[in-house]
């Protein structure tokens, strides 16, 4: 997003706050977030100096608008795994990473952070990827939130599976670090 852009609309500011888009509009009908309708139209525009007064009061984090960065969290048991794609996906495609070893954490992680895209391994041994996927659906907070499974061990069918029972995408491992940076731009990528 433009720095100079002072007026934004619904779906910019949900991605700037990673909320779906009926929640800004859910705020802004309530007259929590102050903006404006078009002239004979129901869109609404949200004025930027009233965004950050919202966000400050509801102590949701300024980051997503001091930095137009993509926010990926990857969740697996493996350092090994972690540190080399927090390294590249850092360094190559400039995003801003945070990591987790397990189930509990990525959960406390996921609801500070709020990443526009989650990597999780599929054999984690506190938690299965398929509950962690169920609790990101649940959350509000986190309905903008892709969910890309990882797993060394998946069929086809699984993989087919997956996508049914609410996961974005899926990897395969071992992977090569321009799918991942593929797997990421293809999940955030907005459609109008």
């Amino acid at each position: 997003m433009p720095k100079q852009k002072d007026i934004l609309t619904t779906g910019e500011v949900a991605k700037i706050c990673n909320v779906a888009p009926r929640t800004v509009s859910k705020w802004f009908d309530s007259g929590q977030l102050r903006g404006y309708r078009i002239p004979g139209s129901k869109d609404r525009r949200i004025p930027l100096s009233s965004l950050i007064r919202f966000m400050k009061q509801h102590n949701i984090p300024l980051d997503g608008l001091q930095s137009g960065a993509t926010r990926v969290l990857i969740v697996d048991a493996e350092s090994e795994t972690l540190q080399v794609l927090n390294k590249v996906l850092v360094e190559q495609a400039s995003y801003e990473v945070q990591i987790a070893h397990g189930g509990f954490a990525a959960g406390v992680t996921a609801e500070k952070f709020r990443p526009h895209v989650l990597f999780v391994d599929m054999h984690l041994p506190d938690i299965k990827g398929e509950d962690i996927a169920k609790l990101v659906r649940g959350s509000d907070d986190l309905q903008m939130t892709k969910v890309i499974a990882m797993s060394s061990k998946l069929t086809d069918g699984q993989a087919q599976h997956l996508l049914n029972n609410g996961f974005d995408g899926y990897l395969k491992k071992p992977f090569h670090v321009r799918q991942v940076i593929d797997a990421v731009e293809d999940a955030t990528a907005i459609v109008y």
